[in-house]
């Protein structure tokens, strides 16, 4: 996304934020005022947030502001998962034919993704013995649902990447606006460090789908059962449980192909420099 970004882009920007957490307080019956009061808190900070770190010259924490469309396709995956398992919640307080149509369509993917060792089997098994059959249901479609978002999400950067050589579209790669958190200057070779913490998140985004599960079922023997009777409970566990990892793994793609093109471009450097004498061959 631009750095100059005008204001009606901005504002859209925040309204898309607001509306991606209201979803499902928007189509789900109201549980009580006070969720409704935190609801509406967290909308407003997010918008706010939003707001602040698209309008300065340089972003504080959101990355690769200025190159499209990485934090559009992280968002649209996150909103389609979000819209996606609120209407297959809804269709348990108040079936449609829409509801009906995408809990079918989940069942399918769900099924398909539910095998032996799956993240989804995991995150069914996660839950503790005694649970309501319901509750199983909706969890290992909506899983299932959700896993497969996070998979397009990661095959649709892929593709981004090698067929529109993303993030160069003609113009220079800002590291300090797209990598606030990043220091260039911090200490070390700057392609190793982006080479390792792509290796890191890479790792992680791997990991995460199996050890959240793990440690659910973990923390359920050992602490306290996880209850997601609640449905915004559940869409937002689901949510985080499959948007996450995907994030990471596209953020370990984004900074491998930064330490990509420094390494590139060093070596551009070099050649030129041997060219006009300027350094021994």
């Amino acid at each position: 996304m631009a750095v100059s970004s005008t204001l009606p882009g901005v504002v859209l920007r925040a309204l898309c934020v607001v509306a991606l957490i209201a979803i499902p307080s928007l189509l789900l019956p109201v549980q009580s005022r006070d969720g409704a009061q935190v609801v509406m808190l967290v909308a407003i900070f997010a918008a706010a947030f939003t707001l602040v770190e698209y309008s300065v010259a340089s972003p504080s924490f959101i990355e690769f502001r200025s190159a499209p469309p990485f934090n559009r396709l992280r968002f649209t995956a996150l909103f389609a998962t979000v819209l996606t398992l609120s209407l297959i919640s809804r269709g348990n307080e108040a079936p449609s034919t829409l509801t009906r149509l995408v809990q079918l369509i989940g069942e399918r993917v769900g099924g398909s993704m539910d095998f032996p060792y799956s993240p989804v089997r995991l995150m069914v098994l996660m839950m503790p013995e005694g649970t309501d059959p319901h509750v199983l249901y909706t969890l290992g479609i909506s899983s299932g649902v959700a896993y497969l978002v996070s998979l397009l999400s990661i095959a649709i950067f892929g593709s981004l990447l090698r067929l529109h050589h993303w993030p160069k579209r003609g113009g220079a790669f800002n590291v300090w606006v797209n990598l606030p958190m990043f220091d260039p200057a911090g200490g070390g070779d700057i392609v190793a460090r982006l080479n390792r913490d792509s290796q890191i998140n890479l790792i992680l985004g791997f990991l995460l789908p199996f050890v959240f599960p793990a440690l659910g079922k973990l923390v359920s023997m050992t602490v306290m059962p996880i209850a997601v009777g609640d449905p915004q409970t559940l869409i937002w566990m689901v949510a985080a449980w499959a948007f996450l990892p995907a994030s990471l793994l596209m953020r370990g793609i984004a900074l491998s192909r930064v330490a990509q093109m420094i390494h590139m471009q060093r070596k551009r450097e070099y050649a030129r420099a041997v060219a006009e004498g300027l350094l021994p061959v």
